[in-house]
């Protein structure tokens, strides 16, 4: 037997996963959820405003001592901003407002984002392949 994940949406995939969302979509989604700007959550961390920015825009992320504290601030667990898994916030209320045109364009950005990452994995694979295969050709 399944178990209906409260967070998937319509098309079966879950709102805040990693295939779905980054951490930057999370941490937004919470802190909006919480009801904060981003200058308020900033201020309650002792971070500037550009630096929740640019965790919201993927372009850094916080530190693990600042990760405990935006996950109690924001009511999410430190699994669930890192991954998407584990006591993080609901599926969005007006998924059901969006138009099946709407769905696939989603559900073809979510399959482009997992292609991006498994390419991404076999890159990492190959390159480390190479390294080797040169370290041991100047060996």
């Amino acid at each position: 037997m399944t178990r209906k994940d409260p967070d998937m949406n319509s098309d079966g995939s879950d709102w805040f996963s990693p295939e779905a969302a980054t951490f930057g979509d999370r941490l937004a989604a919470a802190r909006d959820a919480a009801s904060m700007t981003q200058a308020q959550l900033a201020k309650r961390l002792g971070v500037k405003a550009a630096t929740i920015r640019s965790w919201e825009n993927d372009l850094s992320e916080p530190r693990a001592n600042h990760l405990s504290t935006i996950a109690g601030l924001l009511n999410v667990s430190i699994m669930w901003l890192i991954n998407g898994e584990g006591e993080g916030l609901d599926a969005p209320d007006d998924a059901g407002a969006l138009t099946p045109d709407v769905l696939e364009i989603l559900s073809e950005i979510r399959d482009l984002r997992a292609q991006f990452r498994a390419s991404a994995e076999k890159l990492g694979r190959l390159e480390k392949a190479l390294r080797m295969k040169l370290k041991d050709q100047v060996e």
